[in-house]
Parts: C-alpha cells; structure tokens; sequence
C-alpha cells in the first residue's frame, strides 16, 4: 500500500503528500543545480531523514531507558560532489542535552548510529556522527 505521493509541480518542484496524515512538502532544486532553492531540496531531505530517524530511535531508546533527552538537537552538514552529482558525506554533530553517564552516552549513540536510515545509505557515503556533551 503506497504511503505517500509526490506530483512535479514545474519549474523543478514537487510536492509530496504523506497520505495517512495529510502532511505536504514541497521540494526545489538548489540554486547550484538550476533551482530557487526556496524549500528543501531531495538531498537535504536525504540528510535530514539520517538525523531525523538516529533522533527517533534515540528517543525510543531513552524511553526504554528512562533517560531525558528533549532538547537535543543535531546540526547537519551535506557534502556534495559532482560527476555525478551525488551526497558524498553527511556530517551530524548532535547537540546533547546533558553529559549523560557513560552507559547512557553508550546506549544514544549506538541507536543513532543503528537507526534505519543509517543502515540503508549505502556504505561508500561518508557518514560523520558526532557527540557533543556539554562540561559539567
């Protein structure tokens, strides 16, 4: 059963409708590759889906845990190369929210890294977490 619809909308858009909720975006090229780039373009959705999903499961496993992890936030870099034009390497720093004991730290950055998305890039892209706890 399909889960979501994405209709080229000209001018190097598309909107893409999630069906169950009813939730659109719209994509644009990025001014680099002939678009406005006044929305997100597919590469950086590519990107933000990685930290996106190492957040969901993070959140799962803090749940299980019982660990407080709201307000953690993750900056996100995209490299890009050319020929072909293709994401080379995303860089994810996450911002956490408090120096966590070291079981804790343990069990957030194996989710992130273990999360579906992360495991279904392909191997040859560089993927770059890192943790930054703020000092005591």
């Amino acid at each position: 059963m399909e889960t979501m619809v994405s209709v080229y909308k000209g001018d190097l858009r598309t909107e893409d409708t999630h069906l169950k909720s009813g939730t659109v975006i719209f994509t644009d090229a990025p001014p680099d590759n002939q678009g406005k780039g006044e929305s997100f373009s597919p590469t950086d959705l590519l990107c933000a889906s990685l930290a996106s999903c190492a957040l969901t499961i993070m959140g799962i496993a803090a749940r299980t845990h019982s660990i407080a992890m709201d307000g953690t936030q993750v900056r996100i870099t995209k490299l890009m190369a050319a020929d072909p034009r293709r994401v080379s390497g995303i860089i994810l720093e996450f911002d956490m929210v408090k120096n966590y004991p070291e079981k804790e730290q343990k069990i957030l950055e194996h989710a992130a890294r273990t999360c579906p998305v992360m495991l279904s890039l392909a191997e040859g892209l560089n993927k770059d977490i890192r943790f930054n706890y703020p000092e005591n």
